[in-house]
């Protein structure tokens, strides 16, 4: 897998608004809502849970129970099963049919990952998964279409999530388990809907660490990092090597990278300059909030100064 920095992948993805844009932040993107009553089956699946580089994508697709045969002749499966002309051709016949076919995503950028991850108490992978889960859900219902089974891609323990999801839309049939795409037929247009979007991303990503010339106003790259990005994955040697030659010992990455991989906080540790922070603000406000002796004992300088007594006089 290359990224092409300057310019975009050759057939559009309607899940990319504008891919000469970098992808700074997380967003939804939903097809048409179809016109054709309900009931509903929804699936639900992932891409790019476990690459060190670009975001995840969780995706959703939906037909009226009534369809279910119709799509069982359509081709759907697990996207890692096929390749990447067979899943560019399964999206297009996920758009052909907006009467009874509709498809929703969610990406999770790098940034919103690593974010999420490193703050304290941190938010897990598998935490952000579920939110994304319930978001997509939610906003489908929120169209005006009525679910009435719900097949999901096992994510941790799967009696714990299926309740978890169930307790979040009574009344809605969930289904979790582990290899749904290759099992359900709209679980798999799900992981094909996720997949050719995280795909598209990579594939076309744009370096947000850029500059303008001044002269145009034509965004040229601070730094030129490789193309050839390999799957992602921290297993990958391409992805290692990718690694090795895009760290800069001040800077570190670009925002492809999530910084919460154990991979990444190696390849700093390693080769990334020590930094020191200093500040001396901080020697004034720990000053401030010393506690003094007799009367004041125990009061910080702020309440004491500021004659603050109790709780009530603020």
């Amino acid at each position: 897998m290359s990224s092409k920095s300057s310019e975009t992948t050759e057939e559009s993805v309607p899940s990319i608004p504008d891919p000469t844009c970098p992808l700074v932040a997380s967003y939804t993107y939903h097809s048409p809502t179809p016109s054709t009553s309900g009931p509903y089956i929804l699936g639900v699946d992932e891409a790019g849970r476990g690459p060190v580089l670009g975001p995840m994508v969780y995706g959703v697709a939906y037909c009226p129970a009534a369809y279910r045969e119709d799509l069982e002749n359509l081709g759907f499966a697990d996207s890692k099963t096929l390749n990447s002309s067979t899943r560019s051709s399964l999206l297009r016949t996920l758009c052909s049919d907006p009467a009874n076919l509709a498809w929703s995503v969610r990406i999770l950028c790098p940034q919103a990952i690593s974010s999420g991850m490193l703050r304290k108490p941190p938010t897990n992978l598998n935490r952000q998964a579920e939110e994304a889960t319930v978001l997509l859900i939610r906003e489908v219902i929120q169209s005006g279409i009525q679910l009435s089974e719900v097949y999901v891609d096992a994510l941790g323990p799967i009696k714990t999530y299926q309740a978890y999801l169930s307790s979040q839309f009574p009344g809605i049939n969930f289904t979790v388990e582990a290899k749904a795409d290759s099992k359900h037929k709209i679980v798999g247009a799900a992981s094909v809907a996720a997949k050719v979007t995280r795909d598209a991303w990579v594939e076309g990503w744009i370096f947000e660490e850029t500059h303008s010339n001044g002269e145009s106003g034509r965004a040229v790259p601070v730094q030129t990092w490789g193309d050839e990005l390999g799957s992602g994955y921290p297993s990958d040697p391409k992805t290692q090597a990718w690694i090795r030659n895009s760290l800069d010992p001040t800077f570190g990455f670009p925002s492809l990278v999530r910084f919460s991989w154990t991979t990444i906080k190696v390849a700093l540790e390693k080769s990334g300059h020590d930094v020191e922070w200093i500040d001396d603000g901080q020697k004034s406000l720990v000053k401030a909030f010393e506690t003094s002796s007799g009367r004041d004992k125990h009061r910080c300088i702020v309440a004491r100064d500021l004659g603050i007594k109790n709780i009530g006089m603020l």
